[in-house]
């Protein structure tokens, strides 16, 4: 008389009770008995129990077994899809028959309920001495048989310490459990899981089993991989930022690791925002520094106004290789618009550093601080002339009218020229000049005529400064 296959589709949340779906046995005694002897036999952990005023069985023990449990392969349960994407093979369509003891598969509340006196009694109200048979249909995947007998065999042996040895195990083991309702086993997979590092692939596994647990089961599982709130990504960025430019002596493999995370993150506006707020943060530290090194307070004597002035001139240079890396990076991911736009609102800054500049005490403290600077002007300026960053009429006359007589500054107070400050220089001075070619007629001519300090003894070595004015004569005329 066949009653059915027994199945567990979901798994709650809610109580032990809510975990049975609707089973069903079979309880059939024509089909023919092959035995697992062959199976069995192979394996080295068959292990006996002992009940509290019970013989000793072993599993797999035909002499001493009263259920037969006929093991075939039937479509593919939610729980072991849930377990992972593996490709269903040909497998054999024989049944495989596993002698078991009703006293010892009780631990499985999937059993409990089949063998049950209710149960048996409607089922099979003429069943007394006779070997109970039931069936139970196991996915055609691979290892998917093996997995069943194997979670069988735990109902005997409880050796979870020694069969669960690594997270593909548990994995496998994990839906048989959970249809079988066998709890110690489940939380066995489960606490296995928690404590060992996953595969890409085993955790797509454990996300997709998730669903099939209690919430407290589950609980340790989905904190490893649910993100604490919305914004975590960009606190993890921006925490990372910070770390890269503030907290470690070898700054410079770490500020390359990082930038290979920002240029390999997907989403673009976090990375925007951390960016803006790291370079908001380093321009407002440089810019204090400078202002209060132009500015002092005289307050003590001579030598600690020394050590003041010292100390800010080494903040300054410190948050302005700081702030060069942070331009850099947004350059790269094209999201320095507003750090363009806050880079042509620093009259007072340009200001400040052009009377630094002018005096003598930075050059043995921070010879490399013009520099620094200048090179965060041009490469923002570079990024506009290239059209990486679109910028407004407003804010390319700013940029050029406001850092053009730092750089004239520079040239004239930074000496000896070295090679790489020359090369800056005239990077920089060909930059405004095309930059100023993309402006009106009238704001051209007034910036061009700040830009004859560009020009040399040797007319031919400044062709720029030559194109800049024939391209201005020329629309003029």
């Amino acid at each position: 008389m066949i009653l059915g296959a027994a199945k567990k589709r979901q798994r709650t949340t809610g109580t032990t009770a809510s975990r049975h779906s609707s089973t069903f046995a079979v309880i059939d005694s024509s089909f023919s008995e092959k035995s697992l002897n062959e199976v069995s036999q192979s394996e080295d952990r068959l292990s006996p129990t002992t009940t509290s005023g019970r013989a000793t069985v072993f599993f797999n023990d035909s002499s001493t077994a009263d259920v037969i449990l006929r093991l075939f392969f039937d479509t593919i349960s939610p729980l072991e899809s849930a377990s992972g994407s593996r490709s269903v093979e040909s497998v054999s369509t024989s049944d495989i028959h596993v002698y078991l003891h009703s006293h010892v598969i009780r631990h499985s509340k999937y059993f409990s309920a089949l063998l049950s006196d209710r149960w048996i009694d409607q089922a099979h109200p003429e069943y007394s001495d006779e070997l109970l048979r039931l069936n139970l249909g196991v996915p055609p995947a691979p290892g998917c048989m093996q997995s069943h007998l194997t979670v069988l065999e735990l109902l005997y042996t409880n050796d979870f310490v020694n069969i669960i040895d690594s997270a593909s195990t548990a994995l496998d083991l994990l839906p048989v459990a959970l249809e079988l309702l066998f709890e110690e086993c489940v939380r066995s997979c489960v606490n296995f899981l928690e404590a060992v590092p996953w595969t890409e692939e085993e955790e797509k596994r454990v996300l997709n089993l998730i669903p099939f647990l209690k919430k407290e089961e589950s609980k340790e599982l989905l904190a490893r991989v649910s993100p604490v709130g919305e914004d975590s990504c960009e606190v993890m960025l921006e925490g990372l930022i910070l770390s890269a430019i503030h907290n470690y002596q070898n700054m410079a493999y770490v500020k390359a690791f990082v930038a290979k995370i920002l240029r390999d993150f997907s989403s673009r506006e976090p990375t925007k925002r951390v960016l803006e707020r790291a370079f908001n943060m380093s321009l407002k530290t440089v810019k204090e520094s400078l202002e209060e090194y132009s500015n002092p307070d005289f307050r003590g004597d001579q030598k600690e106004t020394e050590a003041i002035q010292r100390l800010n001139l080494h903040k300054a240079m410190t948050n302005g290789r700081h702030l060069l890396w942070l331009v850099e990076r947004m350059i790269e991911l094209r999201v320095a618009d507003v750090a363009v736009k806050e880079w042509s609102e620093q009259t007072a800054f340009t200001a400040d550093l052009q009377r630094a500049f002018r005096d003598d005490a930075w050059r043995n403290i921070v010879p490399g601080l013009p520099g620094v600077v200048l090179r965060c002007t041009c490469r923002l300026a570079n990024a506009i002339a290239a059209g990486t960053i679109l910028a407004d009429r407003q804010v390319r006359r700013k940029l050029v009218e406001d850092w053009l007589p730092v750089l004239v500054v520079c040239k004239d107070n930074v000496s000896p020229m070295s090679p790489s400050n020359k090369s800056l220089y005239l990077e920089l001075e060909e930059t405004f000049l095309r930059l100023i070619s993309t402006l009106p007629m009238l704001d051209a001519q007034e910036l061009l005529q700040q830009c004859l300090s560009f020009s040399t003894r040797n007319v031919e070595d400044c062709p720029h400064l030559v194109t800049a004015f024939n391209t201005w004569f020329r629309r003029a005329a």
